[in-house]
Protein backbone atom coordinates (compact mmCIF):
# COMPACT_ATOMS: atom_id res chain seq x y z
CA UNK A 1 0.00 0.00 0.00
CA UNK A 2 1.12 3.52 -0.49
CA UNK A 3 1.64 5.62 2.30
CA UNK A 4 -0.46 8.60 2.51
CA UNK A 5 1.35 11.73 1.52
CA UNK A 6 2.92 14.08 4.28
CA UNK A 7 2.58 17.62 2.62
CA UNK A 8 -0.03 19.55 3.13
CA UNK A 9 -2.93 20.16 1.05
CA UNK A 10 -4.17 23.55 0.14
CA UNK A 11 -6.85 25.38 1.92
CA UNK A 12 -9.60 25.83 -0.68
CA UNK A 13 -10.33 29.57 -0.16
CA UNK A 14 -13.33 31.45 -1.84
CA UNK A 15 -13.58 35.01 -2.67
CA UNK A 16 -17.15 36.72 -1.53
CA UNK A 17 -18.54 40.56 -2.89
CA UNK A 18 -20.55 42.10 -0.42
CA UNK A 19 -22.95 44.87 -0.67
CA UNK A 20 -24.37 46.24 2.35
CA UNK A 21 -26.55 49.47 2.02
CA UNK A 22 -28.06 51.61 4.85
CA UNK A 23 -31.67 53.62 4.10
CA UNK A 24 -32.32 56.00 6.82
CA UNK A 25 -35.86 58.70 5.68
CA UNK A 26 -36.10 61.26 8.27
CA UNK A 27 -39.70 61.60 9.64
CA UNK A 28 -39.14 65.54 8.55
CA UNK A 29 -35.64 66.83 6.74
CA UNK A 30 -32.62 66.43 8.74
CA UNK A 31 -30.88 70.10 9.34
CA UNK A 32 -27.52 68.26 9.56
CA UNK A 33 -25.81 64.87 10.22
CA UNK A 34 -22.62 63.41 11.55
CA UNK A 35 -22.04 60.17 11.47
CA UNK A 36 -19.38 57.17 11.53
CA UNK A 37 -19.45 53.62 9.68
CA UNK A 38 -17.48 50.59 10.44
CA UNK A 39 -18.56 48.12 7.26
CA UNK A 40 -15.12 47.56 6.11
CA UNK A 41 -14.09 44.03 6.71
CA UNK A 42 -10.45 43.65 7.93
CA UNK A 43 -7.22 41.91 6.00
CA UNK A 44 -6.12 39.43 8.73
CA UNK A 45 -4.48 36.06 8.56
CA UNK A 46 -6.78 33.66 6.31
CA UNK A 47 -8.84 37.17 5.33
CA UNK A 48 -7.61 39.02 2.63
CA UNK A 49 -9.72 42.56 1.59
CA UNK A 50 -8.86 43.01 -2.27
CA UNK A 51 -11.04 46.02 -2.58
CA UNK A 52 -13.71 48.11 -0.19
CA UNK A 53 -15.21 51.49 -0.59
CA UNK A 54 -18.15 53.31 1.22
CA UNK A 55 -20.03 55.34 -0.72
CA UNK A 56 -22.72 57.91 0.51
CA UNK A 57 -26.05 59.75 -0.52
CA UNK A 58 -26.29 62.70 -0.90
CA UNK A 59 -22.47 62.80 -1.66
CA UNK A 60 -20.18 64.36 0.89
CA UNK A 61 -16.00 63.84 1.31
CA UNK A 62 -15.52 61.06 3.67
CA UNK A 63 -12.51 60.31 6.07
CA UNK A 64 -11.61 57.16 7.83
CA UNK A 65 -9.08 56.05 10.41
CA UNK A 66 -8.54 52.97 12.62
CA UNK A 67 -9.95 53.28 16.07
CA UNK A 68 -8.90 51.97 19.34
CA UNK A 69 -9.84 48.20 18.89
CA UNK A 70 -8.47 48.01 15.46
CA UNK A 71 -11.71 48.54 13.05
CA UNK A 72 -11.42 51.11 10.05
CA UNK A 73 -13.66 53.67 10.34
CA UNK A 74 -15.92 55.99 7.75
CA UNK A 75 -16.98 59.26 8.45
CA UNK A 76 -18.82 62.18 7.03
CA UNK A 77 -20.98 65.18 7.97
CA UNK A 78 -24.11 66.48 6.18
CA UNK A 79 -24.10 69.76 6.62
CA UNK A 80 -26.90 71.12 4.85
CA UNK A 81 -30.95 69.89 4.94
CA UNK A 82 -31.43 65.98 3.67
CA UNK A 83 -34.38 63.74 3.64
CA UNK A 84 -32.98 60.90 3.47
CA UNK A 85 -29.67 59.08 3.50
CA UNK A 86 -28.34 56.02 2.26
CA UNK A 87 -24.87 54.57 2.65
CA UNK A 88 -23.42 51.96 0.48
CA UNK A 89 -20.68 49.55 1.86
CA UNK A 90 -19.00 47.46 -1.27
CA UNK A 91 -16.13 45.33 -0.91
CA UNK A 92 -14.33 42.05 -2.29
CA UNK A 93 -12.81 39.80 0.16
CA UNK A 94 -10.73 36.47 -0.26
CA UNK A 95 -11.56 34.12 2.83
CA UNK A 96 -9.73 30.82 3.72
CA UNK A 97 -10.77 27.55 6.32
CA UNK A 98 -9.58 27.86 9.52
CA UNK A 99 -6.23 26.50 10.96
CA UNK A 100 -6.62 23.61 13.17
CA UNK A 101 -6.93 24.31 16.93
CA UNK A 102 -3.60 24.82 18.49
CA UNK A 103 -2.66 23.00 21.53
CA UNK A 104 -4.63 24.81 24.38
CA UNK A 105 -2.90 26.28 27.40
CA UNK A 106 -3.78 25.51 31.16
CA UNK A 107 -6.50 27.95 32.80
CA UNK A 108 -3.56 29.03 35.12
CA UNK A 109 -1.14 30.00 31.89
CA UNK A 110 -4.43 31.48 30.56
CA UNK A 111 -5.37 33.46 33.76
CA UNK A 112 -1.49 34.72 33.52
CA UNK A 113 -1.34 35.54 30.36
CA UNK A 114 -4.67 38.07 31.47
CA UNK A 115 -3.18 40.00 34.17
CA UNK A 116 -2.15 43.16 33.62
CA UNK A 117 -2.25 42.78 29.86
CA UNK A 118 -4.97 44.45 27.70
CA UNK A 119 -6.59 40.85 27.02
CA UNK A 120 -7.96 41.90 30.66
CA UNK A 121 -10.32 44.39 29.18
CA UNK A 122 -11.58 41.26 26.65
CA UNK A 123 -12.39 39.08 30.39
CA UNK A 124 -14.26 42.21 31.72
CA UNK A 125 -17.94 42.17 32.09
CA UNK A 126 -19.72 45.40 30.63
CA UNK A 127 -23.25 46.57 30.83
CA UNK A 128 -24.20 44.19 27.69
CA UNK A 129 -22.67 41.08 28.86
CA UNK A 130 -22.64 41.21 32.82
CA UNK A 131 -24.44 38.11 33.96
CA UNK A 132 -26.17 36.47 36.91
CA UNK A 133 -23.92 34.64 39.36
CA UNK A 134 -26.32 31.99 39.09
CA UNK A 135 -25.53 31.15 35.45
CA UNK A 136 -22.26 31.61 35.53
CA UNK A 137 -21.89 28.92 38.00
CA UNK A 138 -24.05 27.19 35.32
CA UNK A 139 -21.81 27.30 32.50
CA UNK A 140 -19.11 26.69 35.24
CA UNK A 141 -21.09 23.08 35.84
CA UNK A 142 -21.04 22.40 31.90
CA UNK A 143 -17.17 23.00 31.38
CA UNK A 144 -15.90 21.24 34.19
CA UNK A 145 -13.18 19.60 33.65
CA UNK A 146 -12.39 20.55 30.07
CA UNK A 147 -9.55 22.93 28.26
CA UNK A 148 -10.13 25.83 26.95
CA UNK A 149 -11.20 25.10 23.70
CA UNK A 150 -14.10 22.39 24.66
CA UNK A 151 -15.17 25.23 27.17
CA UNK A 152 -15.62 27.27 24.46
CA UNK A 153 -18.29 24.79 22.67
CA UNK A 154 -19.71 24.16 25.61
CA UNK A 155 -20.69 27.53 27.03
CA UNK A 156 -21.61 28.26 23.37
CA UNK A 157 -24.09 25.01 23.72
CA UNK A 158 -25.46 25.84 26.75
CA UNK A 159 -26.50 29.35 25.04
CA UNK A 160 -27.59 28.32 22.19
CA UNK A 161 -29.63 25.33 23.59
CA UNK A 162 -31.32 28.50 25.55
CA UNK A 163 -32.19 31.22 23.94
CA UNK A 164 -33.45 30.28 19.96
CA UNK A 165 -33.01 32.53 16.75
CA UNK A 166 -35.63 34.50 16.40
CA UNK A 167 -35.36 37.82 14.30
CA UNK A 168 -37.09 40.87 15.55
CA UNK A 169 -37.23 39.08 18.68
CA UNK A 170 -35.10 42.00 20.82
CA UNK A 171 -33.88 45.17 20.08
CA UNK A 172 -29.94 46.60 19.97
CA UNK A 173 -30.52 48.00 23.62
CA UNK A 174 -31.47 44.21 24.76
CA UNK A 175 -28.76 42.76 27.48
CA UNK A 176 -27.60 39.64 27.90
CA UNK A 177 -29.29 38.40 30.64
CA UNK A 178 -32.29 39.79 28.92
CA UNK A 179 -32.41 37.41 25.92
CA UNK A 180 -32.00 34.80 28.48
CA UNK A 181 -34.82 35.46 30.17
CA UNK A 182 -37.01 35.39 27.11
CA UNK A 183 -35.44 32.38 25.55
CA UNK A 184 -35.18 34.29 22.40
CA UNK A 185 -32.53 36.43 20.42
CA UNK A 186 -30.68 37.29 17.66
CA UNK A 187 -27.15 36.10 17.11
CA UNK A 188 -25.84 40.06 18.62
CA UNK A 189 -27.64 38.24 22.14
CA UNK A 190 -26.26 34.94 21.55
CA UNK A 191 -23.08 36.52 21.07
CA UNK A 192 -23.17 38.57 24.64
CA UNK A 193 -24.65 35.73 26.35
CA UNK A 194 -21.36 33.71 25.49
CA UNK A 195 -19.10 36.14 26.14
CA UNK A 196 -20.40 37.28 29.43
CA UNK A 197 -20.12 33.24 30.65
CA UNK A 198 -16.79 33.10 29.00
CA UNK A 199 -15.56 36.02 30.82
CA UNK A 200 -17.17 34.67 33.66
CA UNK A 201 -15.43 31.30 33.60
CA UNK A 202 -12.16 33.38 33.28
CA UNK A 203 -11.58 33.23 29.41
CA UNK A 204 -10.91 36.41 27.39
CA UNK A 205 -13.44 36.51 24.34
CA UNK A 206 -14.69 39.63 22.22
CA UNK A 207 -17.45 40.32 20.25
CA UNK A 208 -16.93 39.98 16.41
CA UNK A 209 -19.41 41.98 13.59
CA UNK A 210 -19.26 40.96 9.95
CA UNK A 211 -20.82 39.28 7.82
CA UNK A 212 -21.66 35.47 7.02
CA UNK A 213 -23.28 34.08 3.89
CA UNK A 214 -26.17 32.06 3.85
CA UNK A 215 -25.10 29.76 1.61
CA UNK A 216 -21.70 27.41 2.49
CA UNK A 217 -22.13 25.98 -0.90
CA UNK A 218 -22.99 28.91 -2.71
CA UNK A 219 -23.32 28.69 -6.75
CA UNK A 220 -20.75 31.37 -8.20
CA UNK A 221 -22.05 34.65 -9.39
CA UNK A 222 -25.47 34.49 -8.18
CA UNK A 223 -26.44 37.25 -5.39
CA UNK A 224 -28.01 35.95 -2.09
CA UNK A 225 -29.40 38.16 0.59
CA UNK A 226 -27.93 38.12 3.48
CA UNK A 227 -27.38 39.76 6.85
CA UNK A 228 -24.66 41.27 8.78
CA UNK A 229 -23.66 38.98 11.54
CA UNK A 230 -22.13 38.46 15.08
CA UNK A 231 -20.02 35.66 16.51
CA UNK A 232 -16.92 34.99 19.53
CA UNK A 233 -13.73 34.89 19.50
CA UNK A 234 -11.89 33.80 22.35
CA UNK A 235 -8.30 33.69 23.75
CA UNK A 236 -6.46 30.21 24.31
CA UNK A 237 -3.07 31.10 23.47
CA UNK A 238 -4.69 32.77 20.50
CA UNK A 239 -7.24 34.64 19.50
CA UNK A 240 -10.04 31.89 17.93
CA UNK A 241 -13.28 32.87 16.30
CA UNK A 242 -16.60 30.55 16.85
CA UNK A 243 -19.86 30.99 16.29
CA UNK A 244 -22.62 30.07 18.81
CA UNK A 245 -25.85 31.00 17.01
CA UNK A 246 -24.71 28.02 14.63
CA UNK A 247 -22.75 25.96 16.64
CA UNK A 248 -19.41 25.92 14.11
CA UNK A 249 -16.34 27.30 14.36
CA UNK A 250 -15.88 30.99 12.21
CA UNK A 251 -14.37 29.54 8.83
CA UNK A 252 -14.45 31.04 5.34
CA UNK A 253 -18.19 31.80 4.75
CA UNK A 254 -17.10 34.38 7.86
CA UNK A 255 -16.21 37.41 6.90
CA UNK A 256 -14.69 40.12 10.01
CA UNK A 257 -15.64 43.51 9.83
CA UNK A 258 -14.47 44.36 13.43
CA UNK A 259 -14.13 43.38 17.06
CA UNK A 260 -14.74 44.75 20.65
CA UNK A 261 -15.83 44.25 23.93
CA UNK A 262 -19.42 44.49 22.92
CA UNK A 263 -21.59 45.44 19.96
CA UNK A 264 -21.22 49.13 21.37
CA UNK A 265 -17.76 49.31 20.03
CA UNK A 266 -17.99 48.14 16.37
CA UNK A 267 -21.66 49.41 15.57
CA UNK A 268 -22.42 48.98 11.99
CA UNK A 269 -23.65 53.11 11.35
CA UNK A 270 -23.99 55.43 14.19
CA UNK A 271 -24.28 59.45 14.25
CA UNK A 272 -26.38 62.19 15.23
CA UNK A 273 -28.17 64.06 13.08
CA UNK A 274 -30.52 67.66 13.83
CA UNK A 275 -33.79 67.39 13.55
CA UNK A 276 -37.34 65.98 13.92
CA UNK A 277 -36.95 62.48 16.03
CA UNK A 278 -38.19 58.92 13.90
CA UNK A 279 -37.30 57.76 10.91
CA UNK A 280 -35.72 53.74 11.63
CA UNK A 281 -33.10 52.96 8.98
CA UNK A 282 -33.51 49.72 6.34
CA UNK A 283 -30.90 47.63 6.30
CA UNK A 284 -29.99 45.45 2.86
CA UNK A 285 -26.81 42.83 2.33
CA UNK A 286 -26.36 41.14 -0.39
CA UNK A 287 -23.71 38.37 -1.06
CA UNK A 288 -21.96 37.29 -4.49
CA UNK A 289 -19.84 34.27 -4.40
CA UNK A 290 -17.08 35.48 -7.23
CA UNK A 291 -14.63 32.09 -6.80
Amino acid sequence: MTPASTSEVPRATRRLRIRHVTRVAYAQPAASSHNEVRMTPLTLPGQTTLDARVLVNPSTPTWSYWDYWGTQVTGFDLLDPHADLTITASSLVETSPPEPLPQPPGWAEVAEATEGTRLLEYATATSRTTIPDALVERAREAAAGLDPHETAVAVSSLVADRVSYVPGSTGVTTSAAEAWEQGAGVCQDIAHLTLGLLRGLGLPARYVSGYLHPEREAELHRPVAGQSHAWVEYWAGDWTGYDPTNRTRADESHVVVGRGRDYDDVTPHKGIYRGVPGGLPEVTVEFTRVA
